[in-house]
């Protein structure tokens, strides 16, 4: 049998104005992880919707093999028909039906004349749940569930197409680390099985742990491929790949200077919206003037209701505390009044709350401070422009015009576009609520170098972060949560990962 299962061939892809693919070459082996890797457009989704039919045969250049047989996709049916199914990062799950509805999407199991024969449909669906380690009911709504397990929900959705090819385009992003673990066990069980997988990742450490083979690309073109049991593959070999040199350091430097608190937040709390408990509970914490602050803790603990809720209380019913901005108690009880305080949140959801999608990047970058634009009710639109294209040289947005719909830029730039519109409203405290998430590693150093620029010229700076890493990369200071409540604070030169997670795993009781 040939040990190659598909090749692509001098794919070449635009879209107008742009190249996002030129005579891009991939060989995947039978029964391997391949990772992807690359920076945030680079053309690591583009070939994959490629690969899936998402976009059809006619659309690009080259040609794809499948098991040594030409393959031109029409559409998602067609790959699917053979095989090689694609799980997007937004997930496509229908939250108000049940598992096994989403699993059998488009693919129903049908008895005599036509109808759903629910009884298979669920029982196959519960087999399948089983195959991947799922324990849930098949009749659960998915909207129940979370991200972790809607991803395994997913990949049983994709077991019921008989796959052989699956594709997973950044499965970890949203995930926390216990459940990102799972994920990467579930997909050694399926290569052991057979199943043939490649895996879009930022997460390098990841790749390096779970990938047999890598393929870098760079700027729509082919790096290189690199096995992993044919030499040692490093992080810092792969990111000289994506980025074409080597990064000395993850983290740029920065000399620390802190003057006078710009935000104190004292006892604060708040309830669960719709449920009888509190999500923060007598939190009390400053930020000062040209200082980095980080809040670590594990999902749950009350970091991003915490940030929220300060701004504008945005999230949860009966918040309680004080809040001040360079020591001037404020009130902030809408995103105005937040706003008009000196107070800025950079959401965790960027897509879904940070950025208007549909929209260009100067109309994005303008939003939340309009007024300094108008006059008498009208927008000036020159002196738009004009905020908009110095905001772009400024933060290094990759666009060809301030024009450009936001939608269509790449993550990093998207988180640009997002510190661009809050730099505009030039607050006094920046909340910055998982700011690097799903973006590459070149991008992820360019906005630490913006946080940087932030706090040098007096800013103060709350940083939300999943890794502790980055916490410890860019931080002066950083609190821990744990169960809604302050369990530590640590300057970073004493604060490592090991004592971060002992603060962020104590008990309610311990943290009282």
């Amino acid at each position: 049998m040939n040990d190659t299962i598909l090749e692509m061939r001098g794919i070449t892809k635009t879209f107008p104005g742009v190249t996002a693919l030129q005579d891009v070459s991939l060989v995947v082996r039978r029964g391997e992880i391949h990772a992807i890797c690359g920076e945030n457009g680079a053309g690591k989704s583009t070939l994959m919707k490629v690969l899936s039919g998402v976009h059809p045969a006619g659309s690009y250049d080259g040609d794809i093999v499948l098991d040594g047989v030409p393959a031109r996709f029409h559409g998602i049916r067609d790959s699917e028909a053979v095989g090689v199914v694609i799980i997007h990062q937004e997930l496509a799950l229908v939250p108000y039906l049940s598992i096994a509805e989403n699993v059998f999407l488009g693919n129903e199991r049908r008895g005599r004349g036509g109808l759903i024969d629910w009884n298979r449909a669920n029982a196959e669906a519960a087999e399948l749940l089983a195959s991947v380690g799922l324990d849930e009911n098949p009749v659960t709504p998915v909207a129940q569930l979370g991200v972790g397990k809607q991803q395994l929900v997913e990949i049983a959705k994709a077991l019921s197409k008989e796959v052989r090819l699956l594709i997973l385009d950044e499965p970890t992003a949203a995930l926390n680390d216990t459940d990102s673990a799972h994920l990467l066990d579930l997909l050694r069980r399926l290569r052991d099985q057979g199943i043939t997988c490649i895996l879009i990742s930022h997460k390098l450490g990841e790749v390096t742990s779970i990938a047999d083979a890598i393929t870098v690309l760079r700027d729509g073109r082919t790096v290189e491929t690199l096995r992993t049991g044919e030499g040692e593959v490093t992080q810092e070999r792969i990111i000289r790949g994506m980025v074409g040199r080597d990064l000395e350091s993850f983290y740029p430097d920065r000399v620390s200077e802190p003057g006078d608190e710009v935000l104190r937040i004292e006892d604060w709390t708040v309830w669960h919206p719709t449920q009888d408990r509190k999500v923060v509970d007598g939190v009390s914490l400053g930020v000062r003037a040209g200082e980095v602050v980080g809040i670590a803790g594990l999902m749950g603990a009350g970091r991003t209701e915490l940030a929220m809720s300060v701004f504008g209380r945005s999230y949860g019913r009966d918040v309680s505390g004080r809040l001040y901005v360079r020591g001037r108690e404020v009130k902030a009880r809408s995103v105005s009044e937040a706003i008009d305080n000196g107070i800025a949140y950079a959401t965790e959801d960027r897509k879904r709350y940070g950025l208007n999608l549909i929209e260009d990047v100067r109309r994005n970058i303008s939003a939340a401070a309009l007024r300094k634009l108008a006059s008498r009710g009208w927008v000036n639109g020159n002196e738009e422009i004009r905020v908009a294209e110095e905001s772009r040289s400024y933060l290094g947005i990759r666009t060809t015009s301030v024009m450009t719909t936001v939608g269509t830029l790449s993550g990093g730039n998207q988180q640009k576009v997002v510190l661009a519109k809050w730099l505009f409203a030039d607050p006094d405290v920046l909340i910055l609520d998982e700011p690097t998430r799903g973006i590459d590693v070149g991008a992820k150093y360019e906005i630490y170098t913006i946080i940087n620029r932030l706090v040098a010229a007096g800013k103060g700076v709350l940083v939300i972060s999943s890794e502790l890493p980055e916490l410890l990369g860019v931080c002066d200071r950083i609190y821990t949560l744990a169960a809604g409540r302050l369990t530590g604070e640590l300057p970073v030169a004493q604060a490592t990962q090991e004592n971060l997670m002992a603060l962020m795993t104590k008990d309610k009781e311990a943290a009282a």
